[in-house]
């Protein structure tokens, strides 16, 4: 079993704040699979820079404020 990653995100909560998007909805504004969604929720997966940015992107929010490194 691989270690949680120190990166973690609060996409959970900004999909529940933008009308309960689903991880599919995510994946596809993004490009990327409903699977990767949910393996960067759960940091099990650590994204792309630019993926983390277009993440954000949708969320009209900072990158800072999407994902947290912590160790």
């Amino acid at each position: 079993m691989m270690p949680d990653l120190p990166i973690s995100n609060c996409i959970r909560e900004l999909r529940a704040a933008n009308g309960e998007m689903t991880q599919q909805q995510l994946g596809q504004l993004v490009g990327v699979t409903r699977q990767t969604v949910n393996a960067i929720e759960l940091g099990k997966y650590s994204p792309s820079l630019e993926v983390a940015f277009r993440i954000a992107r949708v969320f009209d929010q900072p990158l800072e404020k999407v994902f947290r490194y912590e160790k």
